[in-house]
C-alpha cells in the first residue's frame, strides 16, 4: 500500500517538473495541473512515461480519472477552477488542443474535450531518458510555429459576423453565436436599420465586442461585473438602445431579467427596448409563459416578424 502511495507521489512530482520544463507559469506548477496532465496522458502510477497516450477527455472525466487513479477527490464545483486555472493555460501554451475531433463544437458544450497535442506527447514520452534534453531543445525550437498554427486553426473555426460596411468581428463557434450573428445581421437590418453595434457577447470571451466609449456617452458605464445582455444595438435616429437576449442555453427577458437590465441601464440617455431572440418558434414556445410584458420577441427563422408582448405601446421604450 505504501509503495502504491509512493508511486502516486512520484508521478505527481514528475508531472510538475514537466510543466516547469515546458514553460507553464508558476500558477500552473501545482498538484491540480500535474494531475490534469497525467489524466490527459492516461498515465496511471504504474505506467512509465514511454506509455503516455493522448485520449480525448472533458473536465468531468478528467476529475473522475484523477479520483480513481490518484485518490484526489475534488468537489464538483471545482470544474471551473480546472477549466479556467489549468486547461485555459494549457491551451495558451499549445500543449493541448480543444475539440480536435470537432473543431466547430460550441465552447460551452457539455461534450467539449481536450487532447494532448502530438509534439508535446512525443516530448513527454522521452521524460526520464537520455533523449529528454535533446527532445526538449527540439520542442522549444518549434513552439512558436506550433502556437501560430493552432491559433490560426482556432481562428478559422470562429463565426464571422458582419457589423458595418466591410467590417467584421468573429465569435466562438456554436449555436449561441449563430443566433447572435442572426440578431446583428437580420434583426438589426429589419427593426433597427442604421443602428450601431455597441456590444456582442461571446461564449468563449465574455466581451466579444464592446464599444464601451459609445455606451459611456449614452450615460451607461458597465464594469466586468455587470451582467450584460447578449447584444446591444443603438438606434441613432430614434435614440433607442435595443437590449437583446439570445436564448439557447439561458432564459428570456423574464420579469427578473427585465428588472436586472433596467437597473443596469438606469442612467441611459437613450430609451430602452427589451428583446428576446430565439432560433425558432419551437424553442420560443418553451418560454412563452416566462417572457415579461412590455418586451419584444423575435425568431431567427422568421426574421421579418416581431412579436409584441402587450404593453401600453407597440415596440419602443417605455421611459
Amino acid at each position: 500500500m505504501r509503495n502504491k502511495s509512493n508511486k502516486r507521489i512520484v508521478r505527481i512530482a514528475e508531472a510538475t517538473k514537466i510543466l516547469l520544463s515546458i514553460g507553464l507559469p508558476r500558477a500552473q506548477q501545482n498538484e491540480r495541473s500535474a494531475l490534469c496532465l497525467l489524466a490527459l496522458l492516461d498515465l496511471t502510477p504504474d505506467k512509465g512515461w514511454a506509455l503516455a497516450d493522448n485520449p480525448l477527455l472533458g473536465i468531468t472525466p478528467i476529475m473522475d480519472w484523477v479520483r480513481e487513479h490518484y485518490l484526489k477527490d475534488y468537489a464538483p464545483n471545482s470544474r471551473e477552477t480546472f477549466r479556467r486555472q489549468t486547461m485555459h493555460q494549457f491551451l495558451d501554451a499549445g500543449i493541448v488542443q480543444y475539440n480536435p475531433d470537432m473543431p466547430d463544437r460550441s465552447v460551452n458544450s457539455p461534450k467539449a474535450v481536450y487532447q494532448i497535442e502530438s509534439a508535446t506527447l512525443e516530448l513527454i514520452r522521452s521524460f526520464g531518458t537520455k533523449q529528454w534534453r535533446e527532445k526538449l531543445n527540439e520542442y522549444f525550437g518549434q513552439r512558436e510555429t506550433l502556437l501560430s498554427r493552432y491559433a490560426k486553426e482556432r481562428e478559422q473555426n470562429r463565426i464571422p459576423v458582419k457589423v458595418a460596411g466591410d467590417f467584421k468581428i468573429t465569435l466562438s463557434p456554436g449555436e449561441h453565436s449563430d443566433l447572435i450573428r442572426a440578431i446583428i445581421e437580420d434583426f438589426a437590418s429589419r427593426f433597427a436599420p442604421g443602428s450601431v453595434l455597441v456590444y456582442a457577447g461571446d461564449t468563449g470571451e465574455k466581451w466579444g465586442y464592446f464599444d464601451a466609449v459609445l455606451l459611456s456617452e449614452l450615460g451607461v458605464d458597465v464594469d466586468s461585473h455587470g451582467k450584460m445582455p447578449d447584444v446591444i444595438l443603438y438606434d441613432t435616429e430614434r435614440n433607442w438602445l435595443f437590449l437583446i437576449e439570445a436564448v439557447t442555453s439561458h432564459g428570456p427577458v423574464d420579469p427578473k431579467r427585465h428588472a436586472e437590465l433596467s437597473k443596469l441601464f438606469i442612467t441611459s440617455k437613450a430609451g430602452l427596448v427589451y428583446v428576446t431572440a430565439f432560433k425558432n418558434r419551437t424553442v420560443m414556445a418553451r418560454y412563452l409563459s416566462e417572457i415579461a410584458w412590455e418586451t419584444e420577441g423575435w425568431v431567427a427563422d422568421s426574421p421579418s416578424h416581431l412579436i409584441h408582448f402587450n404593453g401600453e405601446r407597440f415596440r419602443g421604450p417605455y421611459c
